[in-house]
């Protein structure tokens, strides 16, 4: 596999973002990237880092079963990977990314997880929409997020923008806390021991889905 190919996700990523600054108010973009910034310099949701023991949980899927990070890490690592919803294009790029490479997660005897704060009914509309075959999980007021040190609250000068470009999050995650998870992916070995651990304050940037494999096999 060719470096280009590799990189792909981080090449679509970038596309969206040229997207974006094409097609917003000059404001609008100035407000999300001062927003990023401040995000970054608060040190919120800095998420837990290498070595930490992994926080258990249970959390409806996408069909409303319940999945339990300890049942499925008793069958091989987990990918766990938090997103802000189906109404972020940055976030469903990254998990058809991952779709993308199901076959050689599967392969080396992991899973993936998939967890954000939306409903189960647009949980089901994300795994539908981007014809994901994983766990897509609903964490309803960001419990998991907080225990993994990933919850904030979208800044009030962002939410009339929001609003206005359809991206409201109080419309899919059914509260009105204006909490986001800031987008992290950990990779966890058997023993509930986080591996690897990719958090960024800046939604537009994901790790690549083919370096987190390649992790995953170093296990």
């Amino acid at each position: 596999m060719t470096n280009q190919q590799e990189q792909k996700l981080q090449n679509e990523l970038e596309a969206m973002a040229r997207h974006g600054i094409e097609v917003l108010p000059k404001e609008v973009v100035e407000a999300f990237e001062q927003s990023v910034r401040e995000l970054r310099e608060s040190g919120i949701a800095k998420g837990l880092a290498v070595g930490s023991v992994a926080p258990d949980f249970t959390l409806g899927n996408q069909t409303g079963i319940g999945v339990t990070l300890s049942d499925e890490i008793a069958k091989g690592p987990v990918i766990l990977t938090f997103y802000r919803g189906e109404w972020c294009p940055f976030c469903n790029l990254e998990l058809r990314a991952y779709q993308r490479i199901m076959d050689s997660i599967r392969e080396a005897g992991a899973r993936l997880l998939a967890v954000s704060p939306q409903t189960p009914d647009h949980s089901l509309s994300t795994q539908e929409k981007n014809e994901l075959s994983f766990h897509i999980l609903s964490d309803l007021r960001n419990q998991v997020a907080e225990k993994y040190q990933l919850k904030f609250k979208l800044a009030e000068e962002l939410r009339g923008i929001y609003r206005s470009l359809g991206f409201s999050p109080d419309a899919f995650n059914g509260d009105d806390s204006w909490e986001l998870p800031v987008p992290a992916t950990y990779l966890i070995d058997q023993q509930g021991i986080i591996r690897m651990a990719s958090v960024n304050p800046d939604y537009r940037s994901r790790m690549e889905p083919r370096e987190v494999l390649d992790l995953l096999r170093s296990l």
